[in-house]
This record gives C-alpha cells, sequence and structure tokens, in this order.
C-alpha cells in the first residue's frame, strides 16, 4: 500500500515529534488535537526542533522550509482523518481513551487506512477490537525525542496483515528509523526491559545504595547507556512510568514491577519529573 498522507492523533510530546519525522520523510502530515491552539504549539515545537537541527549541522534551511510545508494543524477529526492512509494514536496511556479515540477514527477513515497506536505498553489486541479492519491495526512505538531516537518498535497481533506490516515497515524506513517486529504482549519488548531497569534503580536509590547521578552514571559509563534509568524516567514522566509499571505488575503478576515506594510518593507528590520541574533531578538544576 502506498502511504501518502499521514494523520497524528494528539500533539503532546511524543504526537508533535511523529509528526516532525513524518513530514520530513516527505509524507504530507496532519496534526490533530481537540483544540487548535494546542495544536498550532505542537507545530511551533517543530519549527524549533528544525532550527536547533540546523544549529547542529543536521540539516538546513530549504529542509525545514520543505517540512514545515508538509504539515499542517487540524482541530476537526473528521477531517484530518478522511484524507489520510495511515492515523497514528499518540494520546495518554489510557486503555479507553485509546479506545474511544478509535473508535471515532474507525468512522471517518477510509477502508484502505491503516490504524496505529503509540502505546508503550498496553495490548494492542484489545485496543483493536470491535475495529472494522482490525487486520489494518498495528503497533508504532516510537522513542522521546522522536526526532533524534532511531528506533521503532512495531507491534502486531494475530490478525495483523503481512501487508500492513510490511507497509509499516516501509513508513518507519522513510522516517529514518531501524524497526524490529514484536508480538503483542505486556510491555513489549522495549518498555518491559526498560521499566524494569527503572524501578531497579530507584530501589537502589530508595534504599542509598548510590545517589540518582551516579546510578546514572554507572549505566552511561559502565553500560554505554546514552542515558541513565531515573534521568530518562525524568523525561518520560514519573506518572506515566507509574501507570506502566502498575499496568505490567497485574499483566505479568511479576513482583520485580512492583512500583516502589519512592515512585508512589512523589507521583502523589507531584513531583514529575521534567514536565514538571522536579522528579528524580531538579530540572532546575539538573544535577541530581
Amino acid at each position: 500500500m502506498q502511504i501518502e498522507h499521514v494523520t497524528v492523533v494528539g500533539a503532546g510530546t511524543m504526537g508533535h515529534g511523529i509528526a516532525q519525522v513524518a513530514a520530513q520523510a516527505g509524507f504530507q502530515t496532519t496534526l490533530y488535537d481537540i483544540e487548535i491552539t494546542l495544536a498550532d504549539a505542537a507545530l511551533a515545537r517543530v519549527a524549533e526542533n528544525l532550527e536547533s537541527g540546523i544549529a547542529r549541522g543536521k540539516l538546513d534551511a530549504s529542509r525545514k522550509a520543505a517540512t514545515l510545508d508538509k504539515l499542517s494543524a487540524s482541530a476537526d477529526l473528521a477531517a484530518a482523518v478522511s484524507r489520510a492512509d495511515l492515523v497514528i494514536e499518540a494520546v495518554p496511556e489510557s486503555m479507553e481513551l485509546k479506545r474511544e479515540v478509535f473508535a471515532k477514527v474507525d468512522t471517518h477513515a477510509h477502508d484502505g487506512c491503516i490504524h496505529a497506536t503509540n502505546t508503550s505498553s498496553l495490548s494492542i489486541t484489545a485496543i483493536a477490537e470491535g475495529m472494522r479492519h482490525p487486520e489494518r491495526f498495528v503497533g508504532m512505538h516510537f522513542f522521546n525525542p522522536v526526532h533524534i531516537m532511531k528506533l521503532l518498535e512495531i507491534v502486531v497481533h494475530e490478525r495483523t496483515s503481512d501487508e500492513t506490516l510490511s507497509t509499516v515497515r516501509s513508513v518507519g524506513e522513510a522516517m529514518g528509523k531501524r524497526s524490529i517486529v514484536v508480538k503483542d504482549s505486556p510491555g513489549f519488548a522495549t518498555s518491559r526491559l526498560g521499566v524494569l531497569l527503572g524501578l531497579e534503580a530507584m530501589r537502589m536509590l530508595e534504599q542509598g545504595v548510590a545517589s540518582a547521578a551516579d546510578i546514572d552514571t554507572a549505566m552511561e559509563l559502565g553500560y554505554r547507556h546514552p542515558m541513565g534509568p531515573l534521568r530518562l524516567t525524568d523525561l518520560v514522566g514519573l506518572d506515566v512510568r507509574l501507570a506502566i509499571a502498575e499496568y505490567l505488575h497485574e499483566q505479568l503478576g511479576s513482583d520485580a514491577f512492583e512500583p516502589p515506594g519512592i515512585l508512589r510518593e512523589l507521583v502523589a507528590a507531584g513531583k514529575l519529573g521534567k514536565k514538571s520541574g522536579r522528579g528524580f533531578y531538579d530540572w532546575g538544576n539538573a544535577t541530581g
């Protein structure tokens, strides 16, 4: 199947990044949110990312202009989705919300449209329940920041067609991503491993084994991770990590995924990471 128009539903941290890489890949791209001001603000963030890329010598002004020319904002879901060959949902990690979004998308999308969810842990089989064409439903799990991170985790369920998988692989390649393919399972490959490491780092901090900065440095220098697990948690959001950990604990029945007390306490105190200014690090002085 030929993909020409991509619509991204949700203009938050992940949504604006997905829209950026889609437009940079040459796809006509619409970024939808419930309020046009939110979608417009996300496009402004894309422009800032591109300007930063110019400053770092990663692209030139003509590439920035070409990318922005491919992008548009919308607060009209029906109009945004009706033109799309691929719809990528990037709303918060809530099964109820995602199913509600896809019920609406399914009503307005043309029959050949591929539907994809950016969920990092939820069952795509469950999200796809009730859809007209579950064979054209797939997980496309991007990583933050989307315009920099090279990995795309493609998640397939039992009814995902070979054509859908092949098409999504091609889209990922056009976006400059290296794809892995995993079966629908709680946490897939990346979240299951990443959350487990993050939770153990939190327990070590809780037990006074080392500081947050030293735990992170251990993984960065000792295991060549680009970022330590606690700093990464701050970027993802402690509330997001807590929700994923609770889900994995419930689904897998393993005590290894039981959220530690320090995570629950920080979330309860509103210390959600970079977005709130404080998590495991003080983001006014992000040194730990």
